[in-house]
């Protein structure tokens, strides 16, 4: 099954999430017990350097196991730092056994912040 198409757009300088619920084909939750998840920004595809790196390991992503369920999260400074206006992400998950899914791919559209500290 390909990556599912859904565009992000992140108010820079505001803290941002976004709660996902991955199911499977029979309508329950995927077990994601054991899986780690990784979730770059780029301006363009082909862009060596990410702007931003979300994962498992560094809080930028959180998984609710049995649930099934995926937080993407940003916090006010992160969003802040964002130096693009658009760009493209996708996000994998890599099971236990190291087999990686795209679950999802699309544009990003980053609205700047106009009050600043």
């Amino acid at each position: 099954m390909p990556a599912g198409k859904y565009d992000l757009y992140i108010e820079q300088g505001t803290t941002w999430s976004l709660p996902l619920l991955w199911k499977n084909t029979d309508d329950t939750p995927q077990d994601l017990t054991g899986f780690t998840a990784r979730m770059h920004i780029r301006k363009k595809i082909t862009d060596a350097a990410f702007e931003v790196e979300l994962t498992t390991e560094n809080g930028g992503i959180l998984l609710g196991g049995v649930d099934g369920t995926i937080n993407l999260f940003m916090s006010a400074t992160n969003t802040t730092d964002i130096d693009i206006k658009d760009g493209v992400y996708d996000l994998e998950l890599v099971s236990g056994g190291g087999i990686v899914k795209r679950l999802l791919e699309g544009k990003v559209t980053i609205s700047p912040e106009v009050t600043r500290e």
